[in-house]
């Protein structure tokens, strides 16, 4: 699973300068505002990426539409993908313990 979100962080992180410059970015504020008054999505998880970037992941539990943005430190919010069928997940770490 880790090395899942690794890959996914990576490719957000290298699609990022390519939707900032296609206009999908905007002020933080007015793109929470948006995905919450058209999608009815929150916050439902944040990291940080390389070089000080924001990683965030909003979704509706309702609806389980989804989108994940990017913020550079000081600058907009770029949305760099979206899609349905969110699911929230608790899953274990799998057993690294080789019986030793």
């Amino acid at each position: 699973m880790t090395k899942l979100l690794t890959c996914v962080a990576t490719a957000i992180l290298l699609a990022s300068s390519a939707h900032a410059q296609s206009g999908n970015c905007a002020p933080h504020s007015a793109v929470v505002e948006r995905l919450a008054a058209g999608y009815g999505e929150t916050r439902q998880s944040i990291g940080m990426g390389a070089d000080n970037t924001v990683v965030e992941v909003f979704a509706s539990l309702e609806t389980g539409t989804w989108t994940i943005t990017v913020t550079q430190a000081g600058g907009p919010t770029c949305l760099v993908a979206s899609g349905q069928a969110f699911q929230v997940l608790a899953e274990a770490l799998p057993n690294g313990d080789s019986g030793a």
